[in-house]
């Protein structure tokens, strides 16, 4: 069984708030298609990808 954690983010107020529960539930359906076990989620919002200071990782 293959366990994996999810991780996702929007990087600027002009995204929705809803953005991160997309993400997330699309990862969910693909970790169901895939036989995987969700173990983690993780998310930032509204924090750029080039930042490393971010709390989700």
């Amino acid at each position: 069984m293959t366990r994996v954690a999810l991780y996702a983010r929007y990087s600027s107020d002009n995204q929705r708030e809803a953005s991160i529960e997309d993400q997330l539930r699309q990862c969910r359906e693909r970790a169901a298609r895939e036989g995987w076990t969700v173990v983690e989620t993780y998310s930032d919002r509204a924090i750029s990808g080039a930042s490393l200071i971010r709390s989700g990782i």
